[in-house]
């Protein structure tokens, strides 16, 4: 499901911290890992007049030796690894590289060789991850030194692409005897704020909570209980509140979260964003690795085919 992988490096220790995830995630679902770094004129500050072929040369070659000792690294834990070096733009090469050599899976360091800036991502990062044309898989540097996927949160609202998320990471949750956390959020009804709601407002927004909390916990039950989830251990957890978003952050940080993974879009999602709102939330303020799942267009309708065919599984 996620092979290829691709790592992009940039020589930092900071980059370095996702090479015990990539380990992780390639054993489980046996992929190959294709490390890569690019060089870039305008990052290493050279001007075009100044330009040293001989030096760049020299940094090309240095840079191939260094992937190669990862590469040997990864090898000894039974990975295929391949290095790869590029020249150009750093995070549109990234993005080339992925679209056209078809990756499954983007990983990356919150930060790189720039430090860690007040931000919550680097800017090279945000953009390989706006532009990213498959799933990316973002480790919070330099927190995320060691693996773990103890705890695997996956929120669900109900769509048939936020569950494409759940059946994603189930193989990886099998391989490292994960347990797997799933959440549903009802939102509460917004009341008009122009004066205090009366009672009757207040006697129906508690009347559809009502509704949508007997809804939320059957449909719970449906995917804890169905035959995706056989042999995993579920912990289901139904949340009212009025900002999804964070309540999920209160969850993370409640059950000492390993890892959160997100669908690029739910239930509301709009394809001519990258992502929905929640996920670019978590992208910026997200202080444990993020997984998000891509669902991309053209997939869409076998998506939706599998989702179907698991939902006629479970019912059985």
């Amino acid at each position: 499901m996620f092979d290829p992988i691709l790592v992009p490096l940039d020589g930092s220790q900071l980059a370095e911290c996702v090479l015990p995830h990539a380990v992780a995630v390639a054993q489980a679902f046996n992929a190959k890992v294709r490390l890569l770094h690019v060089l870039d004129r305008n990052q290493a500050g050279v001007s075009p007049q100044l330009f040293d072929i001989l030096n760049w040369q020299i940094n090309k070659t240095e840079a191939q030796l260094y992937l190669e000792k990862i590469c040997e690294r990864l090898q000894k834990s039974g990975l295929r690894a391949e290095a790869i070096v590029l020249e150009g733009p750093l995070a549109e090469s990234i993005t080339e590289f992925a679209q056209s050599q078809e990756m499954k899976l983007v990983l990356l360091s919150s930060h790189g060789r720039n430090g860690i800036r007040n931000w919550g991502i680097s800017s090279v990062t945000h953009k390989i991850i706006l532009s990213a044309p498959t799933s990316v898989f973002i480790i919070r540097a330099p927190r995320q030194q060691e693996q773990s996927y103890g705890r695997i949160l996956v929120p669900l609202d109900g769509s048939w692409r936020a569950e494409n998320a759940l059946s994603v990471i189930v193989p990886l949750a099998r391989f490292h005897k994960s347990q797997i956390h799933i959440v549903h959020v009802v939102k509460t009804p917004e009341m008009a704020r122009h004066m205090p709601p009366a009672q009757e407002d207040i006697d129906l927004s508690n009347r559809m909570v009502a509704r949508n909390r007997e809804e939320a916990r059957h449909y719970l039950d449906q995917v804890e209980l169905g035959s995706l989830m056989a042999g995993i251990d579920v912990q289901a957890h139904l949340i009212v509140s009025d900002n999804a978003t964070l309540a999920i952050h209160e969850l993370v940080d409640r059950e000492q979260i390993d890892m959160l993974v997100l669908s690029a879009h739910g239930y509301s999602g709009n394809n001519q964003w990258p992502y929905g709102s929640m996920v670019n939330n978590f992208i910026l303020y997200g202080k444990v690795p993020l997984l998000i799942v891509q669902d991309l267009p053209v997939r869409e309708e076998a998506s939706h085919q599998m989702h179907m065919t698991v939902r006629e599984h479970s019912e059985h």
